[in-house]
């Protein structure tokens, strides 16, 4: 007996043969590949009639018939001689006669290869043997044979399905494991398909699967590379234009654009100087001859040219103020001047305000700036570190007194920046720059503050 057989499958078995004990010796098992139609023929012909001459054949589509009926008679007799011009009943007979092999049984695996020729042999020597004859064909044709009873294989319940699982696979999943619970109900009960389980491939894991994102990072560092590169090239271009235009120095401090002693003390000043008479006016003239020694050593357009006409300008304008103070109350002592003294004195006055006002002349250079409102704005159209190209500029161009220059201080050395015009609001300067002639636009000048040129300026003089 096999070792293990379900126990639906060993009822049929002990079926099967008890239809053979009532008188039917062929009997056909069918049902579809997979049910287990091969194991229960072993089962059959290891556990049952034991006492008799037994033959097993695996009929396959190029087995031929001829080999067949060899093959089945040379499992029922000892060296049979075979006739392969007779059937194989014939065979049968004559074989039996000569050693007879009294009962038989006959299980033949594959019964839809047999041929018609070969069914109405077996059914005739189940029918007419010479002795007991029992023949157990499974197939998977029905009504294959007319005369044989059939007995259909049914399919495995769930029970039975698990149990068989049970006896191959050591560790099966839990039943309520989703994937196995739906392998056993699509399997229907075919052993052939319950044993093709594969617990790797076949398991369900309920754990959640962790997101990839490095897909995402990579893209999060591509474009972060891409920006910093976009970003350094961008700084060396601003880089470059800054050095070219707008490059400046950095003071922690800016000085006022007129200090606050000269223009307090300058009346002062010049009253001290009218009182020491002719000294003060010899120091004056040493000064001035010292002031043009030095300028005459500088080059053009320096501040210490500017700074002379700077000091003439105040002193006059301290001589307008002096002379329109009012006059110091007279005492008893002073002698009251006369009618005529009085006229000469008035005229002289006025005499002295007239020239004074001939001789103040329009302000240039640095001066302008600094007297200039600090909101105000101005159209920068040049900036050079010779004099002489900053010339060449404003006559070529035919700005001459509508434009002015300042010096300014750039990394050590000195530039001369050109400006156009002075305006209250930045609006009034964009305005301005479309007065400009095409050759001057070109050079693509820029607003620049009144403060910032002071602050320009007030860091040369220190």
């Amino acid at each position: 007996m096999q070792s293990q057989i379900l126990p639906s499958r060993a009822a049929l078995v002990d079926r099967i043969a008890l239809q053979f004990e009532y008188g039917q010796n062929l009997i056909c098992l069918l049902g579809p590949s997979g049910l287990g139609k091969s194991y229960l023929l072993e089962t059959f012909i290891t556990d049952k009639y034991l006492d008799f001459n037994k033959a097993f054949v695996q009929l396959s589509g190029k087995m031929t018939d001829q080999q067949f009926m060899t093959e089945l008679l040379e499992q029922s007799f000892s060296n049979p001689l075979i006739d392969h011009s007779l059937s194989l009943s014939e065979n049968f007979y004559q074989l039996y006669k000569q050693q007879p092999c009294g009962d038989c049984l006959w299980v033949i695996d594959g019964g839809r290869h047999l041929s018609e020729e070969l069914i109405q042999q077996l059914e005739i020597l189940a029918k007419q043997g010479p002795s007991t004859l029992y023949i157990l064909i499974a197939s998977q044709s029905v009504g294959q044979f007319s005369q044989a009873v059939e007995i259909h294989l049914e399919a495995l319940n769930l029970s039975e399905s698990k149990q068989l699982m049970r006896w191959f696979f050591d560790n099966l999943p839990v039943e309520e494991d989703p994937v196995f619970r739906t392998f056993l109900q699509e399997a229907h009960g075919n052993p052939a398909l319950l044993l093709a389980w594969e617990p790797e491939q076949q398991t369900a894991d309920i754990r959640t699967p962790e997101k990839s994102y490095k897909l995402l990072y990579l893209i999060l560092l591509l474009i972060t590379t891409m920006l910093l590169i976009i970003g350094f090239l961008y700084k060396a271009d601003m880089t470059e234009w800054w050095k070219a235009h707008y490059q400046q120095d950095t003071t922690s401090s800016v000085a006022t654009a007129l200090p606050a002693e000269a223009v307090v003390n300058g009346p002062e000043l010049v009253t001290e100087q009218a009182q020491d008479g002719p000294q003060a006016e010899q120091q004056v003239d040493t000064n001035d001859d010292d002031n043009t020694t030095h300028a005459a050593n500088l080059p053009a357009g320096s501040s210490d040219n500017k700074k002379p006409e700077n000091e003439n300008h105040n002193n006059n304008v301290a001589a307008i103020v002096d002379s329109l103070l009012p006059a110091e109350p007279v005492t008893q002592e002073t002698e009251q001047p006369t009618t005529d003294e009085v006229v000469a004195a008035i005229i002289s006055d006025a005499e002295q305000a007239e020239s004074a006002i001939e001789a103040e002349q329009p302000l240039v250079g640095n001066a302008w700036y600094l007297s200039q409102p600090d909101d105000n704005f101005v159209i920068q159209l040049l900036a050079v570190t010779k004099q002489e190209i900053s010339d060449k500029f404003i006559n070529e161009n035919g700005l001459q007194g509508q434009v002015n220059t300042y010096q300014s201080l750039r990394s050590g050395k000195p530039w001369w920046i050109v400006t156009y015009g002075s305006y209250a609001t930045l609006n009034e300067a964009k305005k301005g720059i479309t007065t400009l002639s095409d050759n001057v636009r070109k050079n693509q000048p820029f607003y620049k503050k009144i403060s910032k040129i002071k602050q320009e300026i007030a860091s040369l003089n220190q």
